[in-house]
This record gives structure tokens, C-alpha cells and sequence, in this order.
């Protein structure tokens, strides 16, 4: 097994390992911009359920989830170079709301394949609690349909997650092809109180069912501050998320300037200098756990966040950090490879319609319905200039309330609705879309990465 030595990892006890990869999102945690659908996927799934009953949605999430990922993305993944994945998995596959503490072993079903599979071609994973019971943070990453984390303000959610934890732990504790486990995604602990002292008891809780296997820790704010830890615990990673500002979909021109603030590769660099001194001062391994542009469509414009990328990937090299790219596979935002076939051919209006409205924070420029929405961001800035709230102020906190919760969930119905009259086999089409085969690569990404890997 990989084990923490010093400022790196090992495996045998010295040989150096530099985990780098990408993550499997949107598969076993679903997300709005990966699939295509509004909100959050516990809303999405109910409003599909009511429309297929529960037993043929469970056909097609359930051939979704076998068609997301399978032998040949491995055989491509490690092609490139590859030998890490980490892996995004939401508690519901385990845990139900009204079951709380009753471990449902059929959770581990795709989440063993994977790993098997992934193993079988010499890499390793990273198991991510993407989403916690309370949602951890503010965003519909963590399946939130607020934009409350109520994770930190009830113990009752921390002890479920201490619980299934220590299922899944004991559930890994020998297998080898696991890197570790990564507990808490982008956690968003408003007071930073609550924070410090779950982690002490979760890794009091992990250590006592798997004592071999690395803890990779996220800080708080979405992994950037890591001011919450008090004390160092040992083969732990603290791990860092260094997303480009320029790189997101409302992002400028690189070099350039987004929303008043200059990128460029130096700026770059002082990030990532300012985002990992905490790693550099306690000698723990350096480890980007998602950083990653978003591609736009423009040739042009997307050459810019391939050198985003490039200049990312040079200096994480400088520094001997490894890396997770977020993400995998999509519907053609930010993928490696996205979906074509009947998926896109059933759900495209739908994903144009959201991407018009810029209902998915992911894929918003910020600037979509602008009529609409600029005179209330300037009523919140006449009324409430002093209102800053966590985690990145009043103009993406309107942002948040109003297109990304309130219109993105205004538009689950019309989701839902597109699968009404479609047989079995039609719902298994839509899911094989996402097979690799029938996927589309993103060629000068992959090229780029597979350049990378083999330096």
C-alpha cells in the first residue's frame, strides 16, 4: 500500500509515487454540468422517478452508472499515463435519509468494479465523499438544494458520516489498489469552529478500522485554508483545489483579466505558492486534488485554457506535486471525452436551454439573462453594500440563489419529462451514450496530458 513519507509518497516502504490523474465525476455523485441536468441530483432523481416510477429509473441510473465507466476507460486512462483516480461518491448509494446509520452493502457494488477495474491496470483510486448528509457545502456539488451547509450545524449529520466512514474503511482496509480516502469534499464550514474537531474524531474513528491507508484531508473554503488543522496527523495529505480564475466559463482572456483581477502563468504560480504553503511548511506531500479550465467551443479562446493548463501542469512538475484533473467525462464542458449518441441527441435542446440561461454554476458566464438580472444585483449592491456572504460574496451569492437554485429548479420538471413514453430499450440507449465507445474525445486535451505524463 501507498504510505506517507515525509513529503511524499511511497510504496514498499521507498519507492517514490506521484499520484496524477483526473477524477470520475459525475458517476456515482452526479452533477448538473456533467450529465446535463438542472439542480441537484436528489431533486433530479425524484423528479425523474415520478415520471418513470421507481423501478424503471432504477434500469436506467443503474445502467448509467455500468456504462460510465467500464474497461475501456481504464485501458485509456492508464494509456495516457495515468495512475490515479479519484473517485466522487455520494452517501445516498449507502444511507437513506430515513434510515440513518443502516449501511446498505449494495453501495459498494460499481464502487468495487471500478476499483477493480482500475487496479487491474495499475492504478490507483481515491475515494471522495463528494456529498455529505446536510450537504458540506453551499453548492450543488455536495447534492445541496440550498445554499445552507447544514452539515456543520447538526451533530447528528457528522455522526452518520463517522458511521459509514468507518463502514467503508473496514470495508477497504486490504485492498491495496486504494490510495486512500479523501472524507470531506470542499468542505464549507461557515464558522471554521466545527471543522477542526470533526476531523480529530473522524481520523480517531478511520485509523481504528484501517490503520494503513492514507487520509487525504481537504481544508476548509473548498479546500484553500488550512488554518483549521491543529495538530499534524500522520500518512495524511492535505489536500488542495487550485481552479484558475481565468479558467472558469465567465473567466477573461489568459493573460488577461477576469472580473478586474490579472492571470497570468506568474499569478498563476503566487497562487499556487499562497494555496500550499501550509504543505510546504509542515514537509506533507503536495497534492491538487481538482484544479482544471472549462472549455468554451471558441478555437480560440479554448487554446487559451489548454495553456492554462500547460502552465499549471509545468509548475505542478516544479514542484513535485501531484494531481487529480477535474473532470473525466461530461457532456462536452470540461471532459476528457463526452457523451454523444441518443443522450445528447434526447437531452441537447434541453442542455443548450440551461446553458442560455446559465442555470449550471459550472457553465455560467454570469452574464446570461443579464435584462433580467442586473437590476437586482444592483438593488443587492445599493441595499446591502456591505453584505459579503461565505463563501465568495453577494454578486455569486445572488447568482447562487437566483439562477442556480431558483431557475434550476424550476427547470427539473422539463428534465423529467423528456423521459415520459421511452421503452426500456430506449432508456438503456440513453445510458450507453456514455459508454467510451460512443463517446467523443477531446483530442488536444488528451494530447496535451498524455505529453505531460510522459515527462
Amino acid at each position: 500500500m501507498l504510505q506517507v513519507s515525509g513529503a511524499q509518497l511511497v510504496k514498499d516502504g521507498a519507492t517514490p509515487v506521484r499520484l496524477r490523474g483526473v477524477g470520475l465525476g459525475g458517476w456515482m455523485n452526479m452533477e448538473n454540468f456533467i450529465t446535463g441536468y438542472p439542480a441537484n441530483e436528489s431533486s433530479m432523481r425524484y423528479a425523474v422517478r415520478t415520471v418513470l416510477g421507481d423501478e424503471r429509473a432504477e434500469l436506467f441510473f443503474d445502467r448509467l452508472l455500468t456504462s460510465f465507466f467500464t474497461e475501456d476507460d481504464a485501458a485509456l486512462l492508464a494509456g495516457l499515463g495515468m495512475n490515479c483516480v479519484r473517485i466522487p461518491v455520494n452517501y445516498r448509494h449507502w444511507e437513506s435519509d430515513d434510515r440513518p446509520f443502516e449501511i446498505d452493502p449494495r453501495g459498494f457494488r460499481h464502487l468495487d468494479r471500478v476499483i477493480g477495474l482500475l487496479g487491474a491496470h495499475g492504478i490507483y483510486s481515491v475515494i471522495d465523499l463528494h456529498a455529505l448528509p446536510g450537504s458540506q457545502n453551499q453548492h450543488w456539488h455536495s447534492d445541496n438544494p440550498t445554499h445552507v451547509a447544514a452539515f456543520w450545524q447538526h451533530r447528528h449529520f457528522q455522526d452518520r458520516v463517522v458511521h459509514l466512514w468507518e463502514a467503508i474503511a473496514d470495508h477497504y482496509r486490504d485492498n491495496p489498489w486504494v490510495a486512500g480516502y479523501n472524507p470531506v469534499n470542499e468542505p464549507g464550514d461557515l464558522t471554521g469552529k466545527v471543522i477542526g474537531p470533526f476531523y480529530d474524531r473522524l481520523v480517531k474513528v478511520v485509523r481504528a478500522a484501517d490503520p494503513h491507508h492514507i487520509l487525504f484531508l481537504d481544508g476548509n473554503t473548498y479546500a484553500t485554508d488550512f488554518s483549521i488543522f491543529r495538530e499534524m496527523y500522520e500518512n495524511t495529505v492535505f489536500v488542495l483545489h487550485d481552479y484558475a480564475l481565468a479558467g472558469f466559463a465567465h473567466g477573461g482572456p489568459y493573460p488577461g483579466y477576469t472580473r478586474g483581477e490579472w492571470c497570468d502563468r506568474n499569478e498563476l504560480e503566487r497562487t499556487f505558492a499562497r494555496r500550499s504553503r501550509f504543505q510546504r511548511e509542515t514537509g506533507t506531500p503536495l497534492w491538487v486534488g481538482e484544479f482544471g479550465p472549462v472549455y468554451t467551443g471558441d478555437p480560440a479562446l479554448d487554446e487559451q485554457r489548454y495553456q492554462i493548463l500547460r502552465d499549471q501542469l509545468s509548475i505542478y512538475d516544479a514542484e513535485g506535486a501531484g494531481w487529480s484533473l477535474w473532470t473525466y467525462k461530461d457532456v462536452g464542458l470540461q471532459g476528457l471525452v463526452h457523451a454523444a449518441g441518443p443522450y445528447l441527441r434526447r437531452f441537447g435542446g434541453f442542455i443548450a436551454k440551461k446553458r442560455r440561461l446559465g442555470a449550471d454554476r459550472w457553465g455560467s458566464t454570469m452574464e446570461e439573462s443579464a435584462d433580467v438580472l442586473t437590476p437586482l444585483h444592483t438593488l443587492i449592491e445599493t441595499e446591502a453594500p456591505g453584505w459579503e456572504p461565505y463563501p465568495w460574496g453577494a454578486r455569486y451569492q445572488t447568482d447562487d440563489l437566483i439562477r442556480h437554485i431558483l431557475i434550476a429548479q424550476a427547470l427539473l420538471p422539463e428534465y423529467a419529462e423528456l423521459f415520459r413514453g421511452l421503452d426500456d430499450g430506449e432508456l438503456t440507449a440513453l445510458a450507453d451514450s456514455f459508454l467510451l465507445e460512443q463517446c467523443v474525445r477531446r483530442q488536444p486535451l488528451l494530447d496535451l496530458l498524455a505529453g505531460s505524463l510522459q515527462t
